[in-house]
């Protein structure tokens, strides 16, 4: 087979390889180097792993395999591949060269969850120093603050679920699932891995690492990223940027000034002070559509039979999971951060206010398994709609930080009295509180979780059981604006200030947002040389 050595490193994919789920991966291996006839790669593995389980008394797993060439194929092998239902994927992205603009300081990145972690990295590993400020603490602090706010009911508004180092994220399933079809996805996969997370979460269709080794992962990112050059300062809240023209200069924090070359605000989707302070600097934020719901809770022997049925228990399998959704019009009710054998998280970060979230560890064989069941709403005054909820599940819990719960049963019915069922609910805040969930969203809202729940139900019989527990509520779905940013990635007000990632409207999930982090990186790299202090 003739080579062209001028040709990019090619490589391709075969998809929808299906087999019963005992049987070992290297037979899909085996039949897509087979089918690829006379084109023999250099390299073969499967790349993700997704299971089947439509069918009870015979799931499988199916498969995706990818295949390298380290010198090309020409266009006839190509069309030949592609003729027989190859896909090429093109995941090798041309190194970035720095660019030739000088900077008048070093990249400060705001934030650092997956965004901030991810573009900091990347600038760090080109030699550009970054300087991370996070107005959160280092993971063991943050652990300690999360721990007693569990215990006590005593919030840190700058230290909790929302804020610190990993982000929102490190409280969470640590999922790596994600709907973009991005070259940079197997790069930030491949770091994770460095970090500590396992190997499995190459091939995973629905990749996660678990909160108890992500807590691990953020601190080895820290690590790296330090003997790299970069400075990391905790407890560092950004209050303003100081513009001189249409660029800014430094970002004024907490903790002082710091003299900046570019920003990057990838501040997450609960710094509500930093929009208003970008809107008050004229930054372009626009309202974007987000949703908010409940956390649902079934026992997760329920869930695991329910869709392995006698499988259920295989360690082939683990623990199931399942994603719903119902669109009506332009709404939509939908599941979503489904974690198996999981508990549902007090993720609060604002005085008075109580907010749910849902985290696993990496065994994921807890009790229960949840999701949030949400409605996508778009209301004029976004964070007003989300205060005013968290406010009033704070007071039909009863104060404290406890959490409103009800069963589904009592939901629909209406009712405020109510005996819990087989369903313990795993809230993992300072207590529960009986509650009738019809009092803290308006209408339509209710009516729509419950023709969703009923509609999920026909898919996955018994998730409308009446035992179903609810917990409210989950407000921080998605970050409520979008700060808009030009094809260059900067801001129309500021030309070296980054939007990026999940609080700033252009991701939604820690890969997305990894991703966003190491797109915004690379803009910087190509545009900009590294800061030399040695020209003052």
């Amino acid at each position: 087979m003739p080579k062209n050595n001028n040709e990019k490193r090619f490589v391709c994919s075969l998809a929808d390889i299906s087999l019963p789920y005992t049987v070992p991966s290297d037979e899909a291996v085996t039949k897509a180097v087979s089918a690829a006839g006379r084109n023999r790669p250099d390299k073969a593995f499967v790349s993700r792993k997704a299971v089947d389980a439509r069918k009870k008394n015979d799931i499988r797993f199916v498969y995706t395999v990818r295949l390298e060439w380290e010198n090309g194929l020409g266009s006839g092998d190509r069309a030949w591949l592609e003729r027989r239902g190859f896909r090429e994927v093109r995941d090798y992205a041309e190194p970035v060269g720095c660019g030739g603009e000088t900077p008048e300081g070093r990249p400060v990145v705001v934030g650092f969850g997956p965004c901030g972690m991810f573009c900091a990295l990347r600038l760090a590993q080109k030699g550009y120093r970054p300087i991370v400020i996070e107005r959160g603490q280092p993971v063991a602090r943050r652990v300690e603050d999360v721990e007693r706010f569990r215990l006590t009911g005593v919030l840190d508004t700058e230290s909790n679920v929302q804020f610190g180092a990993g982000g929102a994220g490190l409280f969470s399933d640590g999922k790596l699932t994600t709907r973009i079809n991005d070259p940079r996805i197997s790069s930030i996969t491949e770091d994770f891995i460095s970090f500590g997370a396992d190997e499995g979460i190459r091939i995973a269709a629905k990749p996660h690492i678990g909160t108890d080794k992500l807590v691990l992962i953020a601190e080895a990112a820290d690590r790296r990223i330090t003997e790299l050059g970069g400075e990391i300062i905790y407890g560092c809240r950004l209050d303003d940027i100081k513009l001189s023209g249409n660029k800014a200069v430094s970002a004024v924090t907490s903790k002082g000034e710091i003299k900046c070359g570019m920003i990057v605000i990838a501040t997450g989707h609960s710094a509500r002070d930093t929009y208003s302070m970008l809107r008050r600097r004229g930054f372009d934020l626009k309202n974007k559509p987000f949703s908010v719901g409940v956390r649902i809770e079934h026992r997760r022997e329920f869930i695991d039979t329910a869709l392995y049925g006698s499988h259920a228990g295989d360690p082939l399998l683990g623990a199931a999971d399942y994603n719903f959704s119902l669109r009506r019009g332009d709404e939509a009710v939908y599941t979503f951060c489904m974690c198996p054998g999981g508990t549902v998280v007090a993720a609060a970060s604002e005085t008075g206010g109580v907010v749910v979230n849902g985290m696993s560890y990496s065994s994921r064989d807890g009790e229960n398994s949840n999701a949030a069941v949400a409605v996508s709403v778009s209301p004029d005054d976004p964070i007003g709609f989300q205060r005013r909820l968290e406010e009033a599940a704070y007071s039909l819990g009863g104060g404290r930080y406890c959490a409103p719960i009800q069963t589904f049963g009592a939901f629909e019915s209406d009712q405020s009295s109510f005996d819990l069922g087989s369903v313990i609910p795993s809230y993992n805040g300072p207590g529960v509180e009986k509650a009738n969930l019809r009092k803290l969203f308006p209408e339509k809202i209710s009516s729509f979780l419950i023709e969703g729940i009923h509609n999920f139900g026909t898919r996955l019989r018994g998730f409308d059981m009446p035992d179903a527990v609810l917990t409210a509520v989950e407000s921080r779905t998605s970050a409520p604006f979008r700060i808009e940013r030009g094809q260059d990635l900067t801001s129309e007000n500021a030309d070296n200030v980054y939007p990026a990632g999940e609080g700033a409207g252009w991701s939604g999930g820690i890969m997305s947002s990894a991703a966003d982090g190491v797109r915004v990186a690379e803009a910087i790299i190509r545009r900009f040389s590294p800061y030399c202090e040695d020209k003052e």
